[in-house]
């Protein structure tokens, strides 16, 4: 079992592979579905370290686009709820309308971010301002968090992988 799950993440790691599936990743956990793509991004870059800078971008761009979706799926929204109810004041999001586009700096926050960007295309802010500054946000966010877990000693992530390992062989024994 142990040999199986380290040849699927070497598998993984390969560059043809893994960037892909490290954008795949990236742009799901940017839509409304609950995922993180932190520890993707982390398991590609410690393994591979000499692409931190490529795995990043590819990161950042795979969760703009996710990002952008939700953009979309709000500007969407947004029309089709004007069509039905007719224009309305919204006097709860007059603070992000103020802000506009820099407010996109935090999409990259958990649990708020992603509606955020919904949001932001529901009050149709202009698309290419949103883009920018959710990349900025989302990039910032990638090399913040992978920089602070490349500091984590080895034998910490050694001791994390073992546990996994034991709880999943428990697991499977009890589903079997």
């Amino acid at each position: 079992m142990e040999s199986e799950l380290h040849n699927f993440l070497v598998w993984l790691s390969l560059p043809a592979v893994g960037l892909p599936a490290v954008f795949v990743v990236s742009f799901i956990s940017a839509t409304l579905l609950p995922m993180g793509s932190e520890p993707v991004l982390f398991a590609y870059i410690k393994i591979n370290p000499d692409l931190f800078w490529l795995a990043v971008m590819v990161a950042t761009v795979g969760n703009t686009l996710g990002g952008m979706l939700n953009w979309v799926l709000g500007y969407g929204a947004s029309k089709a709820h004007e069509k039905l109810s007719g224009s309305r004041e919204h006097k709860l999001l007059n603070w992000f309308n103020k802000i506009g586009p820099p407010a996109l700096l935090l999409s990259w926050l958990p649990i708020v971010g992603d509606p955020l960007c919904a949001v932001a295309g529901w009050m149709r802010l202009p698309w290419l301002p949103c883009f920018v500054y959710m990349a900025i946000g989302k990039f910032l966010r990638y090399v913040t968090m992978t920089y602070v877990l490349l500091m984590i000693p080895d034998g910490f992530w050694s001791y994390v992988g073992n546990a996994f390992m034991t709880i999943f062989e428990k697991w499977s024994q009890f589903f079997n």
